[in-house]
């Protein structure tokens, strides 16, 4: 089949141009036409928060990709649609996670679907945003209806998508990433990013926003405070610098707190997830989350909290611990995750666990959809 992939791609930056990277790899491995359509513009400038959208690393050479759409410019949204009329892919599969991308992506989706051959398929993060605006339902309104059919990575999306269409939908968790290489020794990890080996540490990994949740954590720190042991937040912020850190000094964590408050390129990932002891994600409202199919990659125990997705993908007592979202109940599970060999149980488990998450069966249940909508 011919395959059109719209979304993140090289050169942005990120776990979604990552995701998008793989499958199309999966699909030109099972022998289809694979292109990648990705933005010119994706976010403007001044409504990005962080340093910067893209890598300067070389494009893949094993991909076609193309950056054709801006998400800003109508007259773009109508070519772009034009375009993909004209060539009649079989596929055109789409990756949703925001409501801004709702304008351009439905545009392009209605007029290309003229053709009366191809299939809009969606692969949806989040129907409802974390930060919530006036312009959310009806753009969200505007974009889904557009769409022939979609696969979920958590029963909340589901049931949110319903409130928008009944289009065919199936479930297939988040695969796990496998594309930042193999684990290494913790304390060449340690000493590849600057930490010290005679430290343990507990990671807090991804962009910084307001809805993850740092604080509690930082509040759960700050009545635990172990010997020997440091908070290690690694990732960009996108909330308030100032906020976080006038509340790591209002609770005297400035000697237990590392923070590495940048964005990590993907050759740096491996480092931070060998150096840990666990990984946790304090989450105050989630779908699902990227960062815990990293962990699974370098089988590293988690705390999560009992909100969305997150029980799904991380089972209670398997490969890691659920939570409330309060700062005692976080407490409790950093200091339970501890208690004689859970850890070592927890990364055993793994191996059996992972086998949940895979690409192949993301890529299958994309084609189940489209299937479905012929």
């Amino acid at each position: 089949m011919k395959i059109v992939l719209l979304g993140p791609a090289h050169p942005y930056r990120g776990g979604l141009a990552s995701i998008m990277q793989t499958m199309a790899r999966e699909y030109q491995r099972r022998g289809h036409e694979v292109r990648i359509y990705t933005f010119t513009v994706q976010y403007p400038e001044l409504l990005f928060p962080g340093k910067t959208q893209f890598v300067d690393t070389p494009p893949p050479e094993d991909l076609n990709i193309e950056r054709v759409m801006s998400t800003v410019n109508p007259i773009n949204w109508i070519r772009l649609g034009r375009r993909l009329k004209r060539e009649c892919p079989d596929i055109v599969l789409m990756k949703y996670w925001t409501p801004f991308m709702a304008p351009c992506f439905g545009t392009v989706a209605r007029i290309a679907r003229q053709n009366g051959r191809t299939k809009f398929i969606c692969q949806i993060d989040n129907v409802e945003p974390h930060e919530h605006h006036i312009i959310d339902r009806p753009f969200n309104s505007y974009y889904l209806a557009a769409v022939d059919g979609f696969v979920y990575m958590s029963e909340q999306v589901h049931g949110e998508l319903k409130a928008y269409t009944q289009a065919p939908a199936i479930f297939s968790p988040h695969p796990m990433f496998e594309n930042f290489g193999k684990a290494v020794e913790r304390v060449a990890a340690c000493e590849k990013i600057g930490l010290d080996p005679n430290e343990k540490y507990m990671l807090f990994f991804g962009l910084i926003r307001d809805y993850k949740g740092l604080d509690l954590l930082l509040e759960a720190w700050a009545r635990w405070m172990p010997a020997g042991r440091k908070l290690l937040v690694a990732g960009e912020f996108y909330a308030s610098h100032e906020k976080y850190i006038e509340l790591i000094d209002r609770l005297g964590l400035r000697d237990r707190v590392v923070l590495h408050d940048r964005f990590i390129p993907d050759e740096d990932v491996r480092y931070y997830f060998s150096a840990a002891d666990c990984l946790v994600l304090p989450y105050r409202t989630a779908t699902q989350s990227g960062v815990t199919q990293i962990a699974y990659n370098f089988s590293l125990p988690m705390i999560v909290t009992r909100v969305g997705g997150l029980p799904e993908i991380v089972p209670d007592g398997r490969v890691g611990l659920v939570c409330e979202p309060t700062a005692a109940d976080i407490e409790r599970a950093l200091r339970t995750i501890y208690e004689g060999d859970r850890l070592s149980i927890f990364r055993a488990n793994f191996a059996e666990e992972r086998k949940r998450f895979s690409w192949e069966r993301m890529c299958d249940k994309l084609l189940e959809v489209y299937r479905m909508t012929l």
